[in-house]
């Protein structure tokens, strides 16, 4: 709201194609999620939210799940690093710096895979100097980050590599930064916020900045991404002031449910489908909220509000007209000076110095005794008076059918000059009241209008919330089974065979593209999983023909 100078973002999306290893370990999730639904593992064992986090590890790096995996080429690691030393060669005379988020596998100096040693070791041998790029795990005190921040804003660290909670608010290094790596998602808006506002900031030397993100195919990322964005649709929906709703579900989950496990690990594209309709129906509801909203609001102004600001003002019209009447003779004779009379305190002047004198004196009297009242009358204009102590003035009210204030100064000429001018602005007020009068009425007339109009995207919202029932069902895989409701089956497609807009499910493989990739390579669990079923097989039947054997006997 401010428009503060801050430098131009450019968002990057780097989508990366998922490694054999890790299509693998997607699947392999999806297993772990049916054992846990069914309830045949210990939680403390396994459970959900452990399943999600392994998730977003593969999707970093596959090697956080087992160091042995070998590292893949076009890993979202690789990439950053490829991306940095890029940006570092090519800033070099200016010293850009930049800044690396991972809030997953920071360093433990404990010899265990890290991304964070495996990046610095990466740019290092690509010929970044060891010193130039740092770790803010490194600082364990204030002095030391201290240290370190200045360093960055002078261009001695150039990469800096750093957690949301470690390096978010309260970092001042933007001096010279040119461009943000997401490597992962967090869990919050909140989160992704304070990283992008260490170089969106004042003070940037740079106008324009670059922010990587990093996403790999068919795994936990892009649902990260997408949850962050329905976590911040639903944020700013609560926080915004031009709307009554106030309420909104629960958002902060950090687990994946069975269904949308299931659904990753298939490349299912309905789960997208599903995320988007999600957040147009949730936008739609808020619309037809305000709208009925709007609906009550005018029916209660249309019963109530307008008829007793119509009836007021009818009374005040009617008023005004007749102290406009009586005053009209008044204002003929000031002008004329003649026939001058006011009564004060119960005694007739003739004298306007004299009755001005009078009148100050009166309402000098109230203030004394601590009331108010009336002091004196005017052509069958009563005048009364109180001091107002706030402002410490006197308030004089000339009332005739209506009630006219001015301000008692100390010119006892003044003061007369005021009453007059009161008086004769009386004209001016009618007109006014005229003009809302029928305004009101115009009001009123076109709330009869509005209130008879329906949601005029009433049908728009009855059919996505039709189409997002359908999606539910096709995911809810509590209540089918897994074939079916993995909606990779011709049963399932012919249920959402009706015509629609191609959509593009970024970071996911639809059916047909898995299809025509061909024939992949049978996955090790996939042949563990074949032998343990031939053998589940062979026993059953074992089982099976000694019971029949017994039978006989």
């Amino acid at each position: 709201m401010l428009d503060l100078p801050v430098p131009e973002a450019e968002y990057i999306n780097e989508v990366l194609k998922p490694s054999e290893e890790q299509q693998d370990l997607v699947s392999s999730f999806a297993e772990r999620a049916e054992a846990v639904r069914s309830g045949n593992v210990d939680p403390s064992r396994d459970n959900m939210l452990k399943i999600t986090n392994d998730g977003r590890k593969c999707a970093l790096d596959q090697r956080l799940i087992n160091d042995m995996l070998p590292d893949a080429e076009e890993s979202k690691v690789n990439r950053c690093v490829d991306n940095a030393f890029g940006i570092w060669e090519k800033t070099s005379a200016d010293k850009g710096t930049q800044l690396i988020f991972c809030d997953l596998s920071t360093p433990k100096n404990d010899g265990t895979f890290n991304v964070y040693d495996d990046v610095r070791e990466k740019l290092v041998a690509k010929g970044i100097p060891r010193e130039e790029v740092a770790f803010i795990h490194e600082a364990g005190t204030e002095t030391k980050k201290a240290e370190l921040f200045s360093k960055v804003r002078s261009g001695q660290v150039r990469i800096l590599l750093g957690s949301t909670p470690k390096l978010g608010a309260g970092t001042n290094i933007q001096d010279r930064l040119v461009a943000l790596h997401h490597l992962d998602a967090p869990w919050k808006p909140a989160d992704l916020e304070q990283q992008e506002g260490r170089i969106l900031r004042q003070g940037n030397q740079n106008d324009k900045v670059q922010i990587y993100r990093y996403v790999t195919e068919n795994t936990f990322d892009a649902y990260m991404w997408q949850i962050l964005e329905n976590k911040q649709k639903f944020i700013s929906q609560i926080m915004t002031s031009k709307s009554p709703v106030r309420a909104c579900e629960d958002v902060d989950d950090t687990a994946l449910s069975y269904a949308e496990i299931k659904a990753l690990a298939t490349g299912n594209p309905y789960i997208k489908e599903k995320m988007d309709l999600d957040i147009q129906v949730s936008k739609l509801k808020l619309l037809k909220a305000n709208h009925t909203s709007q609906k009550y609001r005018l029916e209660t102004e249309i019963a109530r509000n307008y008829p007793v600001k119509i009836t007021a003002l009818k009374e005040r019209i009617a008023g005004l007209k007749a102290d406009a009447e009586a005053v009209k003779p008044l204002l003929e004779k000031d002008k004329e000076k003649d026939d001058f009379s006011m009564v004060i305190g119960g005694k007739a002047y003739t004298d306007r110095k004299e009755a001005g004198t009078a009148l100050i004196a009166a309402c000098a009297g109230l203030k004394a005794v601590k009331t108010a009242g009336q002091i004196g009358e005017f052509h069958g204009f009563t005048l009364s008076a109180n001091f107002d102590s706030f402002n410490q003035t006197y308030q004089l009210t000339i009332k005739r059918q209506c009630s006219y204030q001015i301000e008692v100064g100390k010119d006892p000429l003044g003061n007369l000059q005021r009453i007059s001018n009161a008086l004769s602005g009386i004209e001016k007020k009618l007109t006014e009241s005229e003009v809302k009068l029928e305004t009101v009425q115009q009001q009123l007339a076109t709330a009869r209008e509005e209130v008879e109009k329906p949601f005029a995207k009433e049908d728009e919202l009855a059919e996505k919330i039709e189409r997002l029932s359908e999606l539910n069902a096709l995911l809810n895989m509590d209540d089918k089974g897994p074939s079916e409701a993995l909606g990779m089956e011709e049963d399932v497609q012919e249920v959402a065979d009706r015509p629609r807009k191609a959509v593009s499910y970024a970071g996911r493989v639809s059916d047909a593209s898995r299809i025509a990739d061909g024939a992949r390579k049978p996955s090790v669990l996939g042949k563990l999983k074949e032998a343990k079923d031939r053998l589940a097989g062979n026993h059953k039947g074992s089982q099976k023909l000694a019971k029949k054997k017994e039978q006989e006997l």
